[in-house]
């Protein structure tokens, strides 16, 4: 499941974010890439340790938590602390597949990588190219959402930015375990959370919608109970 939410950081955050970006001091992204991935990877990064990096990732780990469209998609159990990339200059990022396995720096601490999210700081009339394609089922897809919106999909799939051949394109990048591993029970429990709202809000004081409701409420939560891994 590709999916895109509007709107994770408003045009204030976005703002202040990139303020901040601007002054940090990047490397070169192969720094904190694996062997296979090294091969492709030709962008700047900030190191994940930076004060910069830390600021602005609490920022967005605080939005996400408020986010229902996030947290209905995903699911989340644990989320990798917020990194940063740009691609300018023809930079690109070829071919790839995400770790499993991230390991969170300075702590014996885990995560399983089971959906990767990229949220955009450049509006894509800043720059040209850099397009995130990701191999679907259906075919390869390419994204270049507004700055503050961001995309999940899940990390299993094979993916990669093509090169910026004008302008910066400035994203945040990580990984979310969630509580359901697998992507298609995922998408199964969305639509039934989606479709319980929306009967809950277009029956309101419908008695037999309310019943529904309820009842369809009830068999989420099974499946949760179910399907989760804690």
């Amino acid at each position: 499941m590709l999916f895109p939410i509007a709107d994770v950081l408003n045009p204030e955050q976005v703002a202040a974010a990139r303020e901040a970006l601007a002054k940090a001091e990047w490397i070169d992204g192969k720094a904190t890439a694996g062997y296979q991935s090294a091969k492709a990877k030709d962008n700047m990064q900030l190191p994940q340790d930076h004060p910069v990096a830390r600021q602005v990732g609490e920022m967005i780990l605080a939005a996400l938590g408020r986010n229902p469209l996030f947290m209905a998609a995903a699911l989340p159990l644990h989320v990798y602390p917020p990194m940063f990339n740009r691609y300018s200059g023809g930079q690109q990022f070829g071919t790839h597949v995400d770790n499993a396995i991230r390991q969170i720096p300075g702590t014996g601490h885990r995560v399983r990588t089971d959906l990767s999210a990229t949220l955009f700081f450049a509006g894509p009339e800043e720059y040209d190219g850099g397009e995130l394609v990701i191999e679907d089922t259906y075919g390869p897809k390419a994204v270049k959402l507004p700055a503050g919106h961001m995309i999940l999909y899940p990390a299993t799939s094979l993916h990669y930015v093509r090169p910026v051949t004008r302008g910066a394109r400035l994203c945040s990048f990580f990984w979310i375990q969630s509580m359901i591993r697998d992507d298609g029970k995922r998408a199964i429990l969305f639509d039934l959370d989606q479709g319980i709202q929306r009967l809950a809000r277009d029956l309101p004081g419908n008695e037999a919608a309310e019943a529904s409701t309820v009842q369809l409420t009830g068999v989420y939560h099974n499946l949760l109970r179910q399907w989760a891994e804690m």
